[in-house]
């Protein structure tokens, strides 16, 4: 019999994850959640796993807040024991972070059946961390399950068995189609902020190579001020502990129209995104969340991962630039809001199911 482990590290592994394990517990799967605690705030993952209303992880090996080669390690390790404990036959990455490439290690060191789900994603930058995790990861894999055509095509370049490659779609608009009514119902992260529809800018920035830097950080919020200055609307930023805490670090001076906030939970991050004119962010699936619910894009990095985005006029690389930040949401506020999801059709985990079992 089969016996798969999800391994999952991050938030957005998680809400990832959510349509799977669904699927999973409605066809009586054998499966378990493995985390690895490697955001170091396990607090604020279990508020989504409670939000998301899904079966706590079996495990939480608690690998956060340790530097890349130390954590990667004990991940290994740990995971490598649980593994070998529960006699795993299949298990499941998704993504490109650090529990990705360990749960990954861990099964490649004991012949397990490797499965990873949104395989194929490349920016071509491999001062990414997460770009040389999806690599390495993609090639110990045995079996791909690719959200587009794009991440297909980039597996066969890389010489990778068709044979092995199952085009999907992304779990992310499962995720967004499942939960957009719940939050609707019972978000009220608007009324909470005063907020309207159509009304504010949704931004967020933490990635390291952004606001570990402070001079790519103290640029983007150059940038939010400039665009704080095109017209009325609110800039609403719920800040990540990271973020916050290399502002207070760095010492770097708060745009004054940007109202900073404390994170928040996923169904009220849905609201916000639904309701906004524009979203600024550094965020991968943010980008994905923001086209499949129609909210134009500007995306503050040098390169993506979603190049779907892009073509579809969902989305604009503007870097970190100020004035490019303040020209392209000019320009993405004022575009025709409508292009064609290029992540699916919301049923990506009934067809992931339909393999596995094949398999």
């Amino acid at each position: 019999m089969k016996k798969i482990c999800l391994v999952v590290g991050t938030r957005p592994e998680i809400i990832k994850m959510a349509p799977l394990i669904r699927v999973f517990e409605k066809n009586d799967i054998n499966y378990f959640v493995l985390h690895t605690g490697q955001h170091y705030n396990y607090e604020m993952d279990k508020k989504f796993f409670e939000e998301l209303e899904l079966t706590r992880p079996k495990y939480n090996i608690e690998a956060g807040n340790l530097e890349y080669r130390k954590q990667i390690g004990k991940m290994v390790k740990n995971i490598q024991e649980i593994y070998a404990k529960e006699r795993v036959t299949h298990v499941i990455v998704e993504g490109d972070t650090n529990s990705v490439l360990a749960g990954a290690l861990a099964a490649n060191k004991f012949g397990i059946c490797l499965i990873h789900l949104e395989a194929g994603l490349r920016s071509h930058d491999l001062t990414m961390p997460e770009e040389r995790n999806r690599i390495l990861t993609d090639h110990i894999s045995d079996i791909f399950f690719v959200p587009t055509q794009d991440a297909y095509d980039n597996l066969v370049d890389e010489n990778v068995d068709k044979e092995k490659i199952y085009l999907t779609g992304n779990t992310i608009v499962d995720a967004v189609y499942q939960n957009i009514k719940l939050a609707q119902k019972t978000s009220n992260i608007l009324k909470e902020f005063n907020l309207e529809k159509n009304d504010y800018i949704l931004i967020t920035a933490h990635r390291p190579e952004n606001v570990d830097n402070i001079n790519r950080f103290s640029k983007i919020l150059e940038g939010f001020d400039a665009v704080s200055k095109l017209d009325n609307h609110d800039l609403i930023y719920p800040i990540h502990p990271r973020s916050l805490i290399n502002l207070k670090k760095f010492e770097i001076e708060r745009p004054k129209k940007v109202r900073f906030i404390d994170p928040v939970g996923y169904l009220d991050f849905l609201n916000l995104i639904e309701n906004s004119k524009l979203i600024i962010t550094d965020s991968g699936g943010v980008q994905e969340e923001a086209c499949t619910m129609g909210v134009p894009c500007v995306t503050i990095r040098d390169n993506t991962e979603r190049p779907e985005t892009i073509r579809c006029g969902a989305n604009v690389l503007a870097g970190v630039d100020p004035e490019k930040i303040r020209l392209y949401s000019q320009k993405m506020m004022s575009n025709k809001k409508s292009w064609e999801n290029p992540f699916g059709n919301g049923k990506s985990a009934e067809k992931i199911l339909s393999i596995i079992n094949k398999l």
